[in-house]
């Protein structure tokens, strides 16, 4: 074990020694199967960890994170296809009752966008990833309202959990299951300096504070 980072095996030794016997009981039965009542589409961002913000045990939460929290269009032919299979899985084999768009702030993915295609923009593939953001970032930017580059990302960071949302239900077997009602579909936005959680508010498209 000479090659583990330091910080990892020392991370390790805690979940051995601490949680593991806690929960040894919980991670047996985890051995046979698991049945999440959520799915969590996050972003990879270190610093917004979804079974940390939700507290969540083992088993609780079924996680895919990609740059930006996106769900892409659900277009075979698109090559993106990492968090759509997750998405198949989730929904069609776990069949979780809820998925849950989960952005935040000061999202490096979404700052991205406002360069991707640029002479600046020197990524391989971050900038065509980001790409999918394009037509809500030219809209951002044609909002004479935002007047600031907080604004501004802010207001592409809500649009693109709108957005993602309405991809997910594009899917047909998500929306098939959402028009039985035995699948909801939420958008959330974590302030990583609050540490606080937002909720979207379908009926006022709106994102307002979970106290």
């Amino acid at each position: 074990t000479a090659g583990i980072p330091k910080a990892l095996k020392d991370g390790y030794q805690r979940f051995r020694n601490e949680r593991f016997p806690e929960e040894s009981e919980r991670f047996q039965q985890l051995a046979a199967g698991q049945t999440p009542q959520t799915m969590v589409i996050s972003c990879a961002d270190s610093r917004v960890d979804p079974a940390t913000i939700f507290s969540a045990a083992p088993g609780e939460l079924f996680v895919v994170r990609n740059v930006a929290n996106l769900v892409p269009p659900p277009d075979p032919s698109s090559g993106y296809h990492g968090t759509s299979a997750a998405l198949e899985f989730a929904v069609t084999g776990l069949k979780v009752p809820n998925i849950v768009v989960l952005g935040h702030g000061l999202c490096g993915g979404v700052a991205a966008a406002f360069t991707a295609g640029t002479p600046s923009d020197s990524s391989t593939y971050i900038g065509p990833w980001v790409a999918l953001l394009h037509d809500l970032r030219d809209s951002v930017l044609s909002d004479a309202r935002l007047d600031s580059a907080e604004a501004r990302q802010r207001a592409l960071e809500f649009a693109n959990i709108r957005q993602s949302i309405t991809n997910l239900g594009r899917f047909p077997f998500v929306a098939e299951r959402v028009a039985g009602g035995d699948l909801r579909l939420h958008g959330a936005w974590f302030s990583i300096a609050e540490g606080a959680l937002y909720w979207l508010d379908d009926a006022k498209d709106t994102f307002s504070r979970v106290e």
